[in-house]
Order: structure tokens, then C-alpha cells, then sequence
């Protein structure tokens, strides 16, 4: 579903992307506005469900978690019991950043973040043990080039 934005709507929600911490007043000025219309569009576009919950991002590796892999998934199975023990597994897992269906010989990629490789074999083997899985790869994110939450408005 596609929410009629208008510019000012745009530059709102860019400001919001950059750093959700702002006060209204100071995204009102930037945007070229007052606070109580910045308020009003960031109400109606909440309940539209165009801005979605605020949070705050971290340094995964000033944390310990040093080793982002993406993992490649190949399953046989395709029924909806499977999938829905899949899915399952996947949510309860805590060091899955990203999880996505696609299109082609790859049925999944995974984003997952953990301290190490024996971080990543202790979640993988735990995977492994509550679903049935065809075939797993694991590549190893050597440098993170970009990684950015913010679309392009």
C-alpha cells in the first residue's frame, strides 16, 4: 500500500531517518515549518503506518559482535508445516538481523551477527537440530562498505 506523501512530508521523514531524536522544534525548522504541523504529519503518518517503531542503533562490533555472516539456505521442503517451524526458528533466534524469502536457486538469505565462528557453528547447529535443512552456506562478511536504515525519500 503506497501513502500519498507530499515534499514537505518527505523532508520530515528524512529528518526523521537521520536522527529520530531531534526535537520537534528543531525538525520544524529545518524543514521550513512549525512544530504543531510537523506534529499533525507525524501523527497521521504514524497512524498510516508509514513510520514504524523508534529505536536506537548500536555498534555491533564496539559490543563484542564482531562477525556478521550471511548465510544461504537451499530446503527441499516447501510444505506449509515446515515453513512455519522455519519461521519459527528463525524469530527465536536472536542473532538473526535479517531473514528473507527469494526468488531463484537460494530459497533464504539470513543476516546474522554473533561474537565469532564458534558463535556462529553454536547458532548454526542449534538451527540445524530444529529444522531440516537441504543445504547451508555461510559467507563471512570480511568489511562492512555501507549499511544504512535510511531510504532514499
Amino acid at each position: 500500500m503506497s501513502v500519498r506523501l507530499d515534499e514537505l512530508d518527505r523532508k520530515i521523514l528524512r529528518e526523521l531517518q537521520r536522527d529520530a531524536s531531534q526535537s520537534l522544534d528543531d525538525i520544524a525548522s529545518l524543514v521550513g515549518s512549525s512544530k504543531t504541523p510537523v506534529w499533525n504529519r507525524i501523527r497521521k503518518m504514524r497512524e498510516a503506518g508509514v513510520i514504524g517503531a523508534q529505536t536506537v542503533i548500536l555498534d555491533a562490533e564496539a559490543l563484542g559482535f564482531e562477525a556478521c555472516f550471511f548465510v544461504l539456505i537451499r530446503t527441499s521442503a516447501h510444505e506449509a508445516d515446515w515453513q512455519a517451524k522455519f519461521l519459527k526458528a528463525l524469530k527465536s533466534r536472536p542473532e538473526v538481523l535479517e531473514a528473507h524469502r527469494l526468488a531463484g536457486d537460494i530459497d533464504y538469505i539470513l543476516k546474522v551477527r554473533v561474537r565469532n565462528a564458534r558463535a556462529y557453528d553454536e547458532f548454526y547447529q542449534a538451527l540445524i537440530s530444529e529444522v531440516q535443512i537441504y543445504n547451508v552456506t555461510a559467507l563471512l562478511s570480511m568489511e562492512e562498505i555501507k549499511s544504512t536504515t535510511m531510504l532514499p525519500l
